[in-house]
């Protein structure tokens, strides 16, 4: 008989992105691409990009924003900030230490998480094990890029890819019986793989020559390896949860290419109905997009109460990996 367990439950989430819109028309006027052969190849047909000035920790509050107000919360009721991001507004201080300051929080403890367009992955996982140990008993998760800023315009290859935005949610803890009936996280499985290194990352940094630098990707081995990573993580978090994959009710990808949406979809034996897209138009929002496209699935009422959810994604590193949970 299996006794009580610490879960932790989703109670809101939200979003943020950009007011200008770039579309695929606007890139072709300023480099060597076309709308065609952006959609043909990715899906994308537009993305948001930050206003000069505008910040990854000004994106950030917003989601955490609607997040909270979703939730029926306010920043007083948070223990902890976790925010997954790669384009921090400075060096340092942490990201998550700026929003604690902008939310007001005087309480409390906040800090970032490295891990790309896995990031959100990532920072889920640890916000649910502070919970499941006790030490928070409510955390605000934020995924929240500015990709637009280390993107590299003369790149057909990588500036047609990126957007900017943010997503959050609310988590906060809540008591189950330790089975897949359970609300809330079920359980969050994380990879990584650094010998390749070279398929994704960015060419400077301040240890290397004091610069931010530029993306620099090799898009066919990435899609190769990020379609049998993201099978591979899903069907391990189904596994753990002791519930095969056709029981889930929704797929929430990180948003990084249609083509390895429907690639990952069909590996599985998921029915494209079942996956959430907002690639065509956000773009690749890197640590932003899964929680971005959950906020969105949420909203529009897709996703309702009781559902089983599996977010996943991959990212430079190579990180990966899954979170299931029930709604």
């Amino acid at each position: 008989m299996t006794g009580p367990v610490l879960r932790s439950h989703v109670i809101g989430c939200g979003s943020y992105l950009p007011e200008n819109i770039v579309t695929n028309a606007e890139l072709a006027a300023k480099v060597d691409t076309s709308d065609e052969w952006i959609r043909t190849r990715t899906g994308i047909r537009q993305r948001h990009i930050a206003a000069p000035g505008e910040k990854t920790s000004d994106l950030a509050v917003k989601a955490a924003l609607a997040a909270l107000a979703n939730a029926g919360a306010t920043a007083d009721d948070i223990d902890m900030v976790v925010v997954a991001t790669t384009t921090p507004d400075l060096t340092f201080p942490s990201v998550g230490t700026i929003v604690q300051r902008k939310l007001g929080m005087t309480r409390g403890f906040a800090f970032d998480v490295q891990a790309v367009c896995a990031g959100f992955i990532y920072a889920m996982s640890v916000a649910d094990n502070f919970i499941k140990a006790g030490q928070a008993k409510s955390a605000l998760v934020i995924g929240a890029d500015t990709m637009s800023r280390i993107l590299d315009w003369t790149d057909r290859t990588t500036c047609v890819l990126f957007g900017d935005g943010a997503g959050a949610v609310v988590l906060n803890a809540g008591e189950g019986g330790g089975t897949s009936e359970d609300r809330g996280v079920l359980n969050t499985v994380l990879f990584s793989d650094g010998r390749l290194h070279d398929l994704l990352y960015v060419d400077s940094g301040p240890s290397t020559n004091q610069s931010v630098g530029f993306i620099r990707m090799q898009g066919k081995e990435v899609f190769k390896h990020a379609v049998t990573n993201i099978a591979a993580s899903v069907e391990a978090s189904a596994a753990a949860a002791g519930v095969p994959v056709s029981a889930i009710d929704w797929f929430v990808p990180h948003q990084a290419n249609q083509r390895i949406l429907d690639g990952t979809a069909k590996k599985l034996k998921v029915d494209a109905s079942r996956v959430v897209s907002t690639v065509a138009l956000h773009g690749n929002t890197s640590a932003a997009s899964v929680p971005l496209a959950l906020s969105t699935a949420v909203a529009d009422g897709r996703i309702q109460r009781g559902q089983l959810v599996l977010m996943e994604a991959l990212g430079a590193g190579m990180t990966w990996g899954a979170c299931l949970l029930r709604w």
